[in-house]
């Protein structure tokens, strides 16, 4: 009898910890989604559809994307935002990078989980260009406090430099798991990137380019995390999608040490 009694113990106590691990895995994807406009179709073709079946083939808990219209003539005027969030069944925040027309511009993020907190912030820009915004949720995971934060930064180096340089100070003396993710428009061999390596781990594999759609050349898309955390990258994947966006998404699958 005590053989048993030991031998369920054995096992429930591998059962939880089975449990655990899967809890302290998150899966990851980044995209530049063209505002859902497919670059070989025409301005007015707006896909919605494969974007989101594109996100749930993943099953990616957290999502960060970028390029995203809220009530754009350009794109039928859809909430892009909210109507991706109801496609793929998961929570969601927006965060504005300018108004445009009489809509909005900017990024979305996507969770399965609960969003216990958001914030939007503006980037800087020394040289006058486009408006770009740093947007972040907090979820809560056993207990513990993850921060994923999203953002498109500008295509001007100067002005790429001070929002790199934004995102250090927001987040260098953080001590919960930080995600960030983003279209940086800098390479990694460019200093906005460098910048950000002082202080976050970047994912990475081999050619692992992201642009454009068709033989990408270019890496520019990317998933980290900040420097110090208990976590460690797993199963990095550039997708070959080479329909829906002019950029290609990123995979990559977050796990506990």
């Amino acid at each position: 009898m005590k053989k048993y009694i030991l031998s369920y113990f054995i096992l429930s106590i591998l059962c939880c910890s089975s449990l655990l691990l899967s809890a302290q895995q998150l899966k990851i994807l980044t995209y530049n989604i063209h505002h859902a406009n497919p670059p070989s179709e025409n301005a007015d073709v707006i896909n919605l559809d494969t974007i989101a079946s594109i996100i749930k083939k993943t099953n990616a808990d957290l999502v960060g994307l970028q390029e995203i219209d809220v009530n754009l003539d350009r794109s039928q005027n859809i909430d892009q935002a909210k109507k991706l969030a109801q496609l793929t069944g998961m929570h969601y925040f927006f965060s504005k990078g300018i108004n445009l027309d009489a809509g909005e511009y900017g990024t979305v993020i996507l969770s399965k989980y609960p969003i216990v907190k958001s914030e939007r912030f503006e980037l800087p820009s020394p040289i006058e260009s486009e408006k770009r915004s740093l947007g972040i949720i907090h979820i809560n995971i056993k207990g513990k406090v993850v921060k994923f934060a999203n953002t498109h930064l500008d295509l001007k180096n100067e002005n790429r430099l001070a929002q790199t340089a934004f995102i250090i100070d927001k987040f260098k003396n953080d001590k919960n798991l930080v995600i960030l993710v983003g279209d940086l428009n800098a390479t990694p061999a460019e200093q906005p990137i460098r910048n950000l390596e002082q202080i976050f781990t970047r994912s990475q594999i081999k050619n692992g380019f992201t642009i454009p759609e068709v033989n990408p050349d270019r890496e520019i898309d990317f998933i980290m995390i900040n420097k110090g955390s208990q976590f460690k990258f797993k199963n990095h994947h550039v997708l070959s999608e080479t329909y829906a966006s002019d950029h290609r998404p990123v995979y990559v699958e977050i796990n506990a040490q």
